[in-house]
């Protein structure tokens, strides 16, 4: 597909940030691509510390849900967490359950099952509980908008804590603590948390309540620092912005997952195949966050919960390889899926739409929002993938920027039965029969929304650069600006007129080139663009992320490529 490639214009305040702040004129370039345009906030942003973490009595009604959980921890109360099966829950829910399990206070877990019962609190998860004796509940990801279940629960004799850090609904009135950093009326300065991150403030909060009644006076105090591995793991999962407060949680986090405490971590490292040097939030985004995803998508997530929270490394490691498996099963089910859509769906049958409502029959509805994301990728067009049983539709959407999702179903509530989400995620269900008023109401709204530039995917290029000022020092100066990931991406840089030495296939689908711009002569890698090869010979134009390729004990650079055009055939490059 073309891509339009938009060189963002250099700064005049770059030369000045780099004199105030010590670092290059690059670097400052990047940072102001980021919106980072003070000298405080640059300083801030290079050197994360701990001691910036914001204090989370700020948050609204955390002072309410201390208080209820450290009542209940007094009283021996039976304590349960509900989380959520994606990553984020799971890493959520680990956290609580290690946190209080090192208090010396007995805990449980439940996890809702995607296929059956659906995200968050159901009332036949409310009664289970209420069964099984529970006095206290503690959500995390989820239970800002059940007010029938948060009220079904009071009436069973259950107290409720929900920690969420999803959007608050119109309607909400909070009849229990609701401690999310969406709420208006929060101090809380920050409201991009994970999840997991709200439970990691909550238990600083739990932690210091504690130590001023004097629980730890015959106890060992929990170091908070060991829980920063699944707080990273979860966040980077989530897709948050790394920035702020979670950069903060997230540089120091990757620094624990190494010689983590938890043996789930050390196990899922090994079948993930990370073992070099460090672990990156590439490495988490798309080596880890699959697997812990899996479960959650095909059957139960509990085993997500219970690798991460089990201190057996026997144990740690069967639970690290089922998770394997379900997420090869997950990859060979979502290509089936896939398989089925490109059979009925080509370019030419969408080229005047503007969205895409795809269904079927039988699909595996854990895997629906994955088809969405790649159908997004290929065709650049907001995509709702359903499923239809005993007529019911359940299905997710993806998204694209310029067009808000969520607020698009907000507009088609009428259709459906239930729906939520976001921006760029929904899921939703729906009675088979308004699928055909979906999918021309969804176009309407698209042809409303979107102009034909919108469905051209953008690169955003930090700055153009001669080969010869990617050098080892250099890269090893930006390494200060990560951890990259949402809010914080890698930086992207393009140069022109290089000269191909070499071009071969690598791997079936990976392209290997060596370019050469005046003196420098560099290697490059471009996944998934062999189709480009044969290029030698050719002078290209390349927008890529430069990287310290370690092997061994020795340190190369290589060029990770986005994208390349060849020299004559006109350019892709906007500077407006």
């Amino acid at each position: 597909m073309t891509k339009i490639w938009k060189l963002r214009p250099p700064s005049p305040s770059a030369s000045n940030l780099a004199h105030e702040t010590g670092i290059t004129p690059l670097e400052a370039q990047l940072l102001i691509n980021r919106g980072i345009t003070d000298t405080p906030s640059a300083i801030s942003f290079l050197t994360p510390r701990l001691s910036g973490l914001i204090d989370p009595m700020l948050l609204k009604d955390m002072d309410m849900g201390v208080e209820m959980i450290v009542g209940a921890i007094e009283n021996q109360e039976n304590i349960i967490i509900y989380g959520d099966y994606d990553a984020d829950g799971i890493t959520a829910t680990a956290l609580l359950v290690n946190f209080f399990s090192s208090l010396g206070v007995q805990v449980s877990y439940y996890v809702p099952l995607r296929l059956t019962e659906g995200y968050s609190l159901n009332p036949e998860a409310v009664e289970k509980m209420a069964s099984d004796g529970v006095g206290l509940i503690i959500t995390v990801d989820c239970g800002t908008t059940n007010q029938k279940e948060i009220e079904m629960a009071r009436e069973r004799g259950m107290k409720i804590v929900v920690t969420d850090h999803h959007q608050i609904p119109k309607d909400f009135e909070p009849i229990c603590p609701v401690i999310n950093p969406h709420r208006s009326d929060s101090s809380f300065p920050f409201q991009s948390l994970a999840g997991v991150g709200l439970a990691f403030f909550l238990s600083i909060a739990v932690r210091a309540a504690l130590r001023a009644k004097g629980w730890f006076r015959e106890r060992a105090e929990p170091d908070l620092k060991h829980y920063l591995d699944l707080v990273a793991l979860g966040t980077v999962a989530d897709m948050v912005p790394l920035i702020e407060q979670n950069r903060i949680l997230v540089k120091w986090g990757i620094e624990r997952i190494m010689a983590s405490r938890w043996p789930g971590i050390m196990a899922i490292q090994d079948v993930a195949m990370v073992n070099g040097s460090g672990v990156t939030p590439y490495d988490i985004a798309f080596k880890f966050a699959p697997r812990l995803n899996a479960p959650g998508r095909m059957g139960s997530a509990e085993i997500g919960v219970e690798l991460l929270t089990t201190a057996d490394p026997a144990r740690a490691r069967d639970l690290a390889e089922q998770l394997n498996a379900l997420n090869s099963e997950r990859q060979s089910v979502e290509q089936s899926i896939l398989e089925q859509i490109e059979n009925r769906v080509s370019m030419e049958d969408i080229e005047y739409r503007k969205t895409l409502v795809i269904y079927g029959n039988g699909w595996h509805r854990g895997v629906l929002g994955i088809v969405a994301s790649r159908l997004v990728e290929k065709y650049r067009r907001p995509t709702l993938v359903l499923d239809i049983q005993d007529g019911t539709a359940v299905g997710s959407g993806r998204s694209i920027e310029g067009f808000n999702l969520h607020r698009a179903l907000e507009r088609l509530e009428y259709l459906f039965e239930r729906f939520g989400g976001h921006y760029h995620a929904v899921g939703f269900a729906l009675d088979a029969a308004n699928i055909e008023a979906l999918d021309r109401e969804l176009e309407d709204l698209g042809q409303e929304a979107l102009s034909d530039d919108d469905l051209i995917p953008k690169i955003e290029i930090d700055a153009e650069v001669p080969l010869s000022d990617i050098t080892l020092q250099t890269l090893k100066q930006m390494e200060a600006l990560s951890p990259h990931g949402s809010g914080n991406p890698e930086p992207m840089f393009c140069s022109h007129a290089l000269e191909v030495l070499d071009s071969r296939v690598v791997g079936e689908r990976h392209l290997k080139l060596k370019v050469r711009q005046e003196g420098s002569v560099l290697e490059a890698i471009g996944f998934g663009l062999s189709d480009r090869h044969p290029l030698q010979a050719e002078t290209i134009n390349m927008v890529f992320t430069p990287e310290i390729n370690a092997w061994q004990g020795y340190e190369r650079i290589q060029l990770r490529i986005v994208d390349l055009e060849l020299t004559d055939q006109g350019s892709k490059l906007r500077t407006d």
